[in-house]
């Protein structure tokens, strides 16, 4: 495993395509509110922005690269952070609607699920008894018989049309250990090229569980597959992101925050802005003598084009 001489890049992933407006009403829709709060997590110290699109009459997640473009020159403008487009999308979509927007604007970094897997929240639909729209509960069940499709062709496609073609670096996103083994297929045969950016991901229904064993049996994998050729970054779903972030960062690990991935700032208490999560883990990790990562020095470590190559 790479570091960034002692440093950790945070990541925060703005809105997704998981949680829906119901769930919490800090959760950002519009394109203008998806820019504020960006904007609001890089100044408070977020170097990478993972970034998805919403529909902005219902909240429902979209592909369509018209969206994608109301805010991304906006966050361009005003932060210097990393800009990270989504190629996973959302639920149902085809390969070509998730590809459009970052082929379009051709990001320095996009992020990669590393393979197929069934991707429950069907389970969060039992939560809330009232719904703003009605899609939000459909969209939730439907997940109760559905296979999030990346197959190695669907993997050689963006990789060879987004990375090959746009320059574009990737976020490997790893659901379970076989997707660590996926990503070290496409190692073997020169496709993906180090460094790599690698993000272990925990507790998602379908992918592996959210412990601190998991969490050591991932990182033991990627180093026994990897070596000393990637960077290792951890994200963790709800009330576990905080925790295993932290447990992973003190291993020398990276971060992931955001709304995307957890809705509470602690315990019975919502977070009311990306920025609030960057804030608090940036607290924890400075209070471990940790410092945190600028976006130029994420770019030189990562390899990246820089901004000035971004088609926004």
């Amino acid at each position: 495993m790479k570091r960034l001489n002692g440093k950790v890049i945070i990541t925060c992933a703005i809105t997704g395509s998981i949680h829906t407006p119901t769930m919490s009403p800090h959760l950002p829709i519009t394109p203008e509110e998806i820019a504020e709060q960006a904007i609001g997590a890089a100044n408070a110290g977020a170097s990478i922005l993972h970034l998805h699109a919403r529909d902005p009459v219902d909240g429902r997640p979209t592909s369509d690269p018209d969206v994608f473009m109301q805010f991304l020159p906006q966050i361009k403008e005003q932060t210097d952070a990393v800009i990270n487009i989504t190629t996973g999308g959302g639920h149902g979509m085809s390969l070509d609607d998730r590809l459009a927007a970052a082929l379009r604007a051709e990001p320095e970094m996009s992020s990669l699920n590393m393979g197929s897997m069934n991707f429950g929240l069907f389970h969060l639909a039992d939560r809330y008894q009232k719904w703003k729209h009605d899609w939000e509960p459909r969209a939730l069940e439907f997940t109760r018989d559905f296979i999030f499709k990346n197959t190695f062709t669907d993997i050689e496609n963006v990789l060879e049309r987004l990375g090959k073609g746009c320059g574009t670096r990737f976020e490997f996103e790893c659901y379970d250990v076989g997707h660590l083994y996926n990503l070290a297929h496409f190692v073997d045969r020169g496709l993906a090229e180090p460094p790599f950016f690698v993000q272990t991901i925990f507790g998602v229904l379908g992918g592996i569980g959210a412990d601190a064993d998991n969490l050591i049996h991932m990182k033991q994998t990627a180093d026994k597959l990897f070596g000393e050729s990637y960077y290792w970054s951890i994200l963790a779903a709800g009330r576990h992101q905080l925790p295993l972030v932290t447990a992973g960062a003190v291993m020398g690990g990276n971060v992931r925050v955001g709304l995307e991935d957890n809705l509470f700032l602690e315990k019975g208490r919502l977070a009311k802005s990306n920025a609030e999560l960057v804030e608090r883990i940036r607290t924890i990790l400075e209070a471990l003598s940790l410092q945190i990562a600028s976006p130029a020095e994420v770019r030189e470590a990562l390899n990246l084009k820089g901004a000035a190559e971004v088609n926004f």
